[in-house]
């Protein structure tokens, strides 16, 4: 009896320390690479900061729900089809953003266009890049791609 107890209280600390080291280095990992300064940066939307801060704690409070309660969706084919292209292009952004901030942190864009020859082109090629990222998620989430 007492050793479930005490079973139980190492595995609730032990699930709180994790979540808060995983946390941690997620935000850690965004200030390193300064993926929201400099997006706010390049949109030129620096009044809307408390919106970029309400959406960032929304999604993950919404994310850690969903994680936790696997919910299911509804059995309507248009509306399944609708969230999945919703939320599909949310996590590509995301993660061609993520994946667009190492690039620029580690300067591989500049480098890679000067020695290809795109040094006129390299808008055209980072908006391949960014497409292809977002296009390869919604093709993921929509055909349920493991």
């Amino acid at each position: 009896m007492i050793f479930s107890i005490l079973q139980g209280l190492l595995l609730i600390v032990i699930g709180i320390g994790s979540g808060m080291l995983v946390g941690t280095g997620i935000v850690a990992f965004l200030l390193v690479l300064d993926v929201i300064p400099r997006s706010i940066q390049l949109s030129k939307s620096r009044n809307l900061i408390p919106q970029y801060e309400g959406a960032i704690i929304a999604g993950t409070l919404l994310f850690t729900i969903l994680d936790f309660t696997h919910p299911t969706l509804p059995s309507i084919a248009m509306v399944k089809y609708v969230l999945l292209i919703i939320l599909g292009s949310f996590m590509g952004i995301f993660v061609g953003m993520l994946a667009a901030a190492l690039t620029e942190i580690l300067n591989v864009i500049p480098i890679m266009a000067r020695r290809i020859g795109m040094d006129g082109h390299l808008i055209p090629f980072l908006m391949a890049l960014a497409l292809g990222k977002v296009l390869g998620s919604l093709t993921q989430w929509i055909f349920n791609i493991p």
